[in-house]
């Protein structure tokens, strides 16, 4: 009988353990904060924006003050250089899938910085003129900003 009671206790104590396990935003390791779950919110409405190839809703998603560090020395733009490439290269390419991995979240003040891992495809027609599907994964950085009413995107899009 000792021996099923000292049974039964662990196994509560073990239950009442994992039950003390912060909560996380579905389907990440991200904790559930009100905050962390609007800026994943903010970040899929860009994600779904992107797969409909939508310029005008990621245009908005930008605050003016974005800066994009491009890997190629002197090819870096800011908010004008993200106008002209949302409204130019999406229109070259079609069938986007556009899916994003959450890693985490990290507050710096009013920033919030998001490490994602990128899993896309689109077609887009080569130099031949013919319709070819490209793949892509990636890792990248979401960096946003609080306007003071919504989250905002000043670097990564």
């Amino acid at each position: 009988m000792t021996r099923v009671f000292s049974l039964l206790a662990v196994s509560a104590l073990v239950i009442a353990c994992g039950s003390s396990q912060p909560a996380t935003i579905a389907g990440t390791t991200i904790p559930d904060t009100p905050e962390n779950q609007a800026i994943v919110d903010r970040v899929e409405e860009y994600r779904m924006a992107m797969e409909r190839q939508d310029a005008q809703a990621l245009v908005l998603m930008a605050a003016e003050s974005y800066r994009e560090q491009a890997q190629a020395v002197g090819d870096d733009y800011g908010y004008d250089g993200l106008l002209d490439i949302l409204r130019h290269r999406l229109r070259q390419v079609e069938d986007v899938r556009y899916s994003l991995d959450y890693k985490s979240i990290r507050h710096e003040g009013e920033r919030a910085h998001v490490e994602v891992l990128i899993d896309a495809s689109y077609t887009i027609e080569d130099a031949r003129g013919e319709e070819v599907r490209r793949d892509m994964q990636d890792q990248n950085e979401f960096i946003l900003e609080w306007s003071g009413e919504r989250w905002m995107f000043v670097s990564g899009m």
